[in-house]
Formats: C-alpha cells, structure tokens, sequence
C-alpha cells in the first residue's frame, strides 16, 4: 500500500456528505507538542478516518491512530518502545454550548474559523491522552527485580527525621 500524506485540515461537513474515508500518514516532524512528552518519536503516525452523516443528520468523524514512541522506563530508567493506540469519535459543534446536545458516544469538536477541522492538532491531542501516566516497561521486561523494589518502608534515617511541618503547630498556638 501506498504511503500517503495526510491534509492538515478537512471540512468534516463536506467530506461526510461524500462518505470521505482518509487512510495515510502525519509525519513525525509536525507532532512537536507529543514530542515534548515523549523521549523521542520513532515513526509517523499512521491514521485512519471515516466520515459520515449518522441516521441522526449528526455529522461524524470517526477514527482510529497509531504511533511508535519512546519512553525512560520510570522504574529502571532504560529506553523502551512503546506503541500508542487510540480511536475517537468525534461530531463537530459550532459553538461548546451545542455538546450537550451530543449522543454521549460523540465527543464534541470545534471547528476553526473557515469551517474545517484541524487534523494535526486532533490526532496530536488524542496521542498526549493516550500517554501512560508513568511509563515503565512490563515486570519481565525490567531490570529493577522485585527484590529490589521497597513499598511502604521508610529506612530509619528518614523516620528519625524531625517533622518539618511541626513549626505550623507553633503558629497554631499563638
């Protein structure tokens, strides 16, 4: 299959009217708020849109993306690759006010003031909620054993510690 690039903007209600369907590429060197978040992004995105009018005369955007990233694993601090999987939903709204009016399954987008949908900065957005919140790598897969983890146990030096907050108590008092 051939590679394609992708528009960096659609007009949802006139591709939806055709039953436009997207099937291509965003290069990695346009995601540059993903990659503050990311150790470093390996590949491009590959994406994957349908756009149809639902029996409800809702215009949707519905799709799925996937990203090769790297990650510090937060456990033993080594380099791993992970891919980012996400689908969305989406019905485009004039104005915020018009989402509670949205079926729950439709996520609500605004569109910009030409009327279309900004491709690159909804994929972006739906790759930066995808994130884990602390990226390590699987238990089998890291070098830091369970052995070697501590839960719950402060070592002695720390719990002899004077309390840095009883000066507050003092306060208090007075």
């Amino acid at each position: 299959m051939q590679k394609v690039k992708l528009p960096l903007t659609i007009d949802p209600y006139k591709d939806a009217q055709r039953r436009m369907d997207y099937q291509g590429y965003i290069s990695s060197s346009l995601l540059n708020r993903l990659d503050q978040f990311v150790g470093k992004v390996l590949s491009d995105a590959q994406v994957t849109l349908s756009l149809y009018v639902d029996p409800q005369k809702l215009t949707v955007v519905k799709g799925s993306a996937t990203i090769d990233v790297e990650f510090d694993c937060q456990r033993c601090g080594n380099l791993f690759t992970q891919t980012l999987d996400c689908t969305f939903c989406f019905s485009p709204v004039s104005n915020m006010d018009q989402a509670d009016d949205l079926p729950e399954i439709y996520e609500p987008i605004e569109l910009n003031e030409f009327g279309e949908m900004n491709l690159l900065d909804v994929i972006e957005d739906e790759f930066i909620l995808a994130l884990p919140l602390v990226p390590m790598h699987e238990p089998e897969h890291c070098e830091v054993s369970t052995q070697e983890q501590v839960f719950g146990e402060l070592p002695e030096d720390l719990a002899k510690k004077p309390n840095p907050f009883a000066v507050l108590a003092n306060l208090k008092k007075n």
